[in-house]
């Protein structure tokens, strides 16, 4: 793939995580500086605190080292929009819904997740991949 890829909350995660072969992956992936919106850099922080048992410094270090490695993209009211579109259009929840649509208008064309349907095509732009298949 070569446009640009947006990645997931879970897949950032796997960056920490305890499996070796999903960790290489995701490594590989962040590696290519992947678009994330604040919204995947927020549960990273509380999976991390909830889940993981990260100290809040860790926590926020750990997010500090995604922003750094990624292109960061808001979610404003255009984002808020257009996730409805997409809601409502494809049955997706209210979170998945505004990682589609930010990276829908981040202009990516595949949006790694281990969570959506693999193969699916979003607006005839956007392929969700689950690099780990």
């Amino acid at each position: 793939m070569t446009g640009l890829i947006f990645a997931d909350t879970n897949l950032v995660l796997y960056t920490i995580g305890k499996d070796a072969r999903k960790k290489a992956i995701a490594r590989e992936i962040l590696a290519g500086r992947p678009v994330v919106s604040v919204q995947v850099i927020n549960e990273a922080v509380n999976v991390c605190l909830r889940r993981f048992a990260f100290t809040r410094e860790r926590a926020h270090a750990f997010a500090d080292i995604l922003m750094r490695r990624t292109d960061m993209r808001p979610i404003d009211e255009a984002t808020i929009r257009k996730s409805a579109e997409i809601a409502i259009r494809y049955r997706f929840s209210n979170w998945d819904s505004l990682i589609i649509a930010a990276a829908l208008l981040a202009n990516c064309d595949t949006l790694y997740s281990e969570d959506m349907q693999h193969g699916q095509v979003i607006d005839s732009t956007l392929t969700i991949v689950n690099p780990f298949i």
